[in-house]
């Protein structure tokens, strides 16, 4: 049985999340998925907009997912000790190094293999820009509809 995990905040789900969690599901028997905290969040990106326990249970409701947990809150690695993964799947534009995860992962005695996805293409979707349209779309003068 290959699990692979996968990781990510994972606020305002949109195209390019589901086609993360797709691709990594392809790389083995069952994906597990990390949602970062809220706190982790805060210090990684931004101030997230849905709150951790239900971008959890959203992330748990998508297909190529066979299960959704929350991050420690104190070491990101203890999730990885738990549920001991063959494969940990990154996404194009998450910050970690490949080799230093492997490497840390096999000292704490659990070797896995990480894997840098592909951004979908014409992605334009993220989460920033989301937002971004939305507050151009409510700006006044522009004739959309608040």
């Amino acid at each position: 049985m290959v699990r692979v995990m996968a990781t990510g905040v994972f606020d305002l789900l949109h195209p390019g999340h589901l086609f993360f969690l797709t691709e990594a599901r392809k790389l083995g028997d069952e994906l597990y998925v990390v949602v970062a905290r809220d706190q982790t969040a805060r210090r990684l990106k931004r101030e997230p907009y849905v709150p951790e326990q239900l971008r959890r249970e959203m992330v748990e409701a998508l297909k190529p997912v066979d299960r959704a947990v929350l991050g420690s809150q104190t070491d990101i690695y203890a999730t990885v000790e738990e549920f001991r993964p063959s494969i940990i799947a990154l996404g194009y534009n998450q910050v970690w190094d490949e080799k230093e995860v492997e490497a840390e992962c096999a000292r704490r005695g659990v070797p896995v293999k990480v894997m840098r996805l592909p951004a979908r293409p014409h992605d334009d979707l993220a989460t920033r820009r989301i937002v971004e349209k939305i507050l151009e779309r409510a700006k006044p003068g522009t004739g959309a509809v608040p």
